[in-house]
């Protein structure tokens, strides 16, 4: 069924650029490389990550996963990148959908033990929403997070995606069904 309107973002727009390294002071957003195996192993063998994120991996499905991300850029699918501190990958954070004719994706992020409490998520997920708006030219971006992980809604909070609500019954962890919480920012919102 054809839009009545043009896509919010044109076709092609991701797949033209090289996916870019983001600085933000001290840490880099840069794309996944095939040695970064190890520390996507172990992330999910981390606790809070596994409830979180309801997954596990082993080494050949972290590099299958790292894989993936080079494909999806090109397919303009999503857009992952590895978050580093001094070359070593402490997290990862992610537009796991994109959405052309409506502008939209949705991110999804975590940071391994080390580096919590140190304002990492915050930043990336600050940062990458600046360059998704401004040069990806994103109209509206999510972040959705069991309404059991206080820190993941400081994230989002603190990195101006405002709470909208509360899906009831939205995502199956281990231990059950989960209530989420929706934060999101628009284009020309001010964090």
């Amino acid at each position: 069924m054809p839009r009545l309107t043009s896509p919010a973002i044109a076709p092609g727009t991701l797949r033209d650029l090289t996916q870019p390294v983001l600085d933000a002071g001290g840490l880099r957003l840069r794309p996944w490389h095939a040695d970064d195996a190890a520390a996507v192993v172990a992330a999910y063998a981390d606790p809070d990550i596994r409830r979180w994120h309801a997954r596990s991996m082993d080494a050949d499905e972290a590099g299958a996963w790292i894989a993936s991300w080079s494909g999806r850029w090109h397919a303009e699918t999503g857009a992952g990148w590895a978050l580093a501190l001094a070359d070593q990958v402490v997290g990862q954070i992610s537009l796991r959908s994109l959405d052309h004719g409506d502008g939209r994706s949705d991110v999804s992020y975590w940071v391994l033990p080390q580096a919590r409490g140190r304002g990492v998520a915050t930043t990336a997920l600050a940062t990458l929403g600046a360059w998704a708006f401004d040069t990806l030219g994103l109209h509206r971006i999510e972040v959705d997070h069991s309404v059991d992980n206080p820190a993941s809604c400081a994230v989002a909070t603190r990195a101006g995606f405002r709470l909208e609500g509360t899906k009831r019954g939205d995502a199956l962890h281990a231990d059950g069904w989960h209530d989420m919480h929706l934060h999101a920012r628009v284009s020309g919102d001010v964090s």
